[in-house]
């Protein structure tokens, strides 16, 4: 490894300034007038693998934004490893928030700013620098290795599902690695075993078909705006629980050993509140925080709009009004079945002065994965030679709603070596990369294929 590390180390500016480039493509999936911008990154990150030495390296079209592959296989009886990433990037709104241009990237106090700096084009490239270094150092790679790239993860992933089905042959692996996740704690290299699944709903109330004088038909005319909050009101109890009924049937219990490696991490709930900038924590009675966060489903209200909302008095009725929802799901529940069951409870209690309907926008499984393979182990040993500390086991509250696929269909775990911090910003404003993390994940990823080549 210390030849790999040289190379490493000498190339550092190289490295960031190919990350800089990378950075600079608003390859923002949600929106239309992105489309070009996402391919155009696709593109992009296609070249620059085949230009450290990937081969059969492709644009593979699909119904929405385009899926990258890669691979470089040498040898039938080693290892191979897929790599998966996604290329696309969350909205920058609210963009006054911003404290530089999110797609104009620049560097302050050792950290890289940049809308998908952390989420996840920096820990995507950390594979591919890590595969370059190892490639020029050794003329060889001492594993198989495919890369898979999405491009529209942040959109919901509509299409890499139907894509990994169809490609079962070329995606097949042993294990799939993951860079989207990050550290319990600065200093604190984790790899995470579990994800939440997630249920994405949208609720439009209509009433009358028009916006009406709050004068004339007030009294008369049930308000929308008004039914919406009494059916988001009756989603939760005063303890935090969800009230649709048959929520929690399927919800799997953290087991006595889990519920003590939890107690065990240094999460510190003063200082919790203090960078969240609330008086106190909020959630399901009888869970600490983290247990909340990582291992209980929740139901969260994402926004709600209708009726006036500029500046000065419109005394209307509004015609119509809208909510968005998520569910974070658990192991064992099916995003399809809480879906389904959230319809069947609007539908029960919504008044029939309304009509109700409900939009399911997407959806994703949870996962989790066993702690003791040897996929998990030498992602340990990686992350302990390279960061120089004892790693932890941690799960996360957030979805990447693929994970599950790849179990499923390629009968391959994914190991979730993260590189990101809990300062990061992800999906916020002032998005950042720590560049520590950036160049010891390179680090760290390098060593994990060398310790892959002795499975």
């Amino acid at each position: 490894m210390i030849e790999i590390t040289n190379f490493i180390e000498k190339n550092r500016e190289t490295f960031l300034g190919q990350l800089i480039e990378f950075l600079k493509f608003p390859s923002v999936s949600s929106r239309s007038e992105h489309k070009q911008d996402v391919r155009n990154c696709g593109e992009w990150l296609v070249q620059h693998i085949k230009s450290i030495g990937g081969e059969n390296a492709y644009l593979f079209e699909t119904e929405g934004h385009p899926v990258v592959y890669a691979d470089f296989i040498r040898y039938p009886s080693a290892p191979t490893v897929l790599v998966y990433g996604h290329y696309d990037v969350q909205p920058v709104e609210p963009l006054e928030l911003w404290n530089s241009d999110p797609f104009e990237p620049i560097i302050r106090n050792n950290k890289i700013f940049a809308r998908g700096a952390s989420d996840d084009k920096g820990q995507l490239f950390i594979h591919l620098k890590a595969f370059e270094s190892i490639l020029k150092t050794n003329e060889t790679f001492p594993i198989n290795i495919k890369f898979l790239f999405e491009g529209e993860e942040e959109a919901g992933s509509n299409h890499l599902d139907s894509f990994i089905e169809k490609n079962r042959e070329l995606l097949s692996c042993d294990t799939v690695v993951i860079s989207d996740t990050e550290w319990f704690d600065f200093g604190l290299p984790s790899i995470c075993y579990a994800l939440r699944g997630i249920a994405f709903v949208e609720i439009k109330v209509k009433g009358p078909n028009r916006d009406l004088h709050s004068g004339s038909y007030g009294g008369a005319v049930d308000n929308p705006a008004e039914v919406l909050a009494n059916l988001i009101s009756r989603l939760k109890d005063r303890y935090g629980r969800v009230t649709v009924p048959g929520f929690y049937d399927n919800v799997l219990e953290l087991t006595v050993e889990e519920k003590e490696e939890f107690a065990r991490l240094p999460f510190n709930e003063k200082l919790y509140r203090e960078s969240l900038g609330i008086k106190q924590t909020y959630g399901e009675n009888g869970f600490t925080v983290l247990e909340r966060t990582w291992a209980r489903p929740t139901l969260e209200v994402n926004g709600i709009y209708g009726g006036y909302t500029g500046e000065g008095a419109k005394t209307i009725i509004p015609s119509e009004a809208t909510a968005k929802i998520s569910m974070r799901l658990v192991p064992n529940q099916k995003a399809q079945e809480i879906t389904q069951l959230f319809v069947e409870y609007i539908r029960e209690i919504a008044p029939p002065t309304v009509s109700i309907e409900v939009f399911p926008m997407h959806g994703g499984n949870p996962v989790i994965t066993p702690i003791d393979t040897v996929w998990m182990r030498k992602a340990k040993e990686a992350l302990r030679n390279s960061f120089g500390v004892e790693p932890v086991f941690i799960r996360e509250g957030g979805s990447i709603p693929i994970c599950e696929t790849f179990q499923r269909v390629l009968g391959a775990s994914p190991v979730l070596i993260g590189f990101g911090l809990p300062t990061d910003n992800i999906h916020s404003p002032n998005e950042n990369f720590s560049l520590e993390n950036f160049f010891g994940g390179i680090k760290a990823i390098a060593n994990y294929y060398m310790l892959l080549k002795d499975k």
